[in-house]
């Protein structure tokens, strides 16, 4: 990819970034329908394009030209098919209170679930309103353990499941990683007629923030810590 940004304006090019991640994820959708592993080489490859050569790449443009992508290896026991379960209370630390600027600051969508907007941690001073919409189980191979799963409050929307882990710190972002991220169209699809979400930790990846502390980047709140160590998908280490 060698794309150049000339005069164009940064907002017209943000709007580029967002289309090809919602095209790249289209496709991995369609792949992974048969062939999940294909579908992760096919993300893997894109995604070190994009950030290689896109305008929008979260990496200083000094890195660019030489970035080189690392992942663990695909391990399909990370690949999960979950029923999102009822709404709940905030998450634990995060904060609740009136709208942030920026978002709806009305009533939820009808047949949404309701919760509070809530504040999830920042990695930078920008204030951003979620809704906790539910939790998932995940059947690890030891025990189960849960996650919350946010709602991104203003006219765009979109689902976020952000994720701390053990290898955070060493081989991962110290503040955690995205699994989900609908209004970036970061979405591995889903059942809503049952209510199920598709959840690949093949394909958790790093927030723009650790690449690049210029970006602001919302973060996992506590409850959204697993005490085990996720070696899969992006890494740095």
């Amino acid at each position: 990819m060698d794309v150049r940004a000339d005069d164009a304006p940064a907002e017209l090019w943000l709007a580029d970034w967002r289309r090809r991640i919602a095209e790249l994820y289209a496709e991995v959708r369609r792949l992974a329908a048969d062939d999940p592993p294909a579908a992760h080489a096919y993300w893997r490859a894109e995604r070190e394009r994009l950030f290689r050569g896109h305008p929008q790449s979260p990496l200083p443009p000094a890195e660019r030209s030489t970035f080189r992508a690392r992942h663990f290896r695909y391990q399909p026991a990370f690949r999960f098919e979950v029923r999102l379960e009822g709404g709940g209370p905030p998450a634990p630390g995060s904060s609740g209170g009136p709208p942030a600027p920026g978002s709806s600051g009305g009533p939820p969508a009808p047949g949404s679930s309701g919760g509070p907007p809530i504040e999830l941690p920042n990695s930078g001073h920008e204030v951003l309103a979620f809704r906790r919409i539910g939790a998932v189980t995940l059947p690890f191979a030891d025990r189960p353990r849960r996650l919350a799963v946010f709602w991104i409050e203003g006219y765009a929307g979109g689902l976020f499941l952000p994720f701390r882990d053990a290898t955070n710190g060493r081989q991962t972002y110290g503040a955690g990683r995205y699994l989900l991220d609908g209004a970036k169209g970061a979405d591995l699809g889903g059942d809503p007629a049952r209510g199920a979400l598709v959840l690949d930790f093949n394909f958790a990846y790093q927030p723009s923030c650790a690449f690049d502390p210029r970006w602001a980047c919302p973060l996992a709140p506590p409850e959204n810590g697993l005490d085990v160590a996720i070696r899969a998908g992006e890494r740095l280490a």
